[in-house]
């Protein structure tokens, strides 16, 4: 019981983490499936399906119901059950957005500040408007840029992360 309840615990920290480290897989995977499992990949999903396993192999394990292989696999229903509701629940609330809701694809091609210095192939963070309201963002640039360099956004791969180019005048 006591693997049980610690897969479901870590399901349960990684579903805090996906909330500081929004689109962290995303973009750990980026671009290697070509979207194919676009949404599914999510750490809110993966968390998911980690934390109801868990939970649920140790509810089948406690109540007698089955022992350790049927608790494991009434786990892994339970926790497919989970990731198929939190992938639904996630695509319905992004869809839930008038026309006219900004959204973080209107960063491209906006113009912004380098806060944190950019390293070439690394990341630094961007102040960005979008919608008028200041938006601090994780960025990336094939080039090092300073600090206070106005850079062009080029890309938006995530919902917190963008890939800019310095701006010449």
């Amino acid at each position: 019981m006591a693997w049980f309840l610690g897969i479901g615990i870590t399901g349960v920290v990684l579903l805090a983490l996906s909330l500081v480290f929004d689109g962290l897989l995303e973009g750990a995977l980026d671009g290697a499936l070509d979207g194919v499992l676009e949404g599914w990949l999510s750490l809110p999903v993966v968390a998911g399906f980690v934390a109801m396993t868990g939970f649920g192999g140790a509810i089948a394990l406690g109540t007698g119901w089955t022992g350790p292989a049927g608790a494991a696999a009434a786990g892994a229903v339970v926790g497919v059950c989970a990731a198929w509701l939190t992938y639904r629940f996630s695509r319905a609330l992004m869809r839930d957005q008038t026309a006219v809701t900004p959204s973080t694809n209107d960063l491209l091609g906006t113009s912004g500040k380098v806060v944190t210095a950019i390293p070439a192939e690394g990341y630094g963070e961007v102040l960005l408007r979008l919608a008028g309201q200041p938006l601090k963002c994780a960025a990336r640039s094939a080039v090092p840029v300073a600090r206070g360099a106005e850079v062009w956004v080029e890309a938006v791969p995530t919902g917190t992360s963008v890939v800019v180019r310095p701006v010449d005048r």
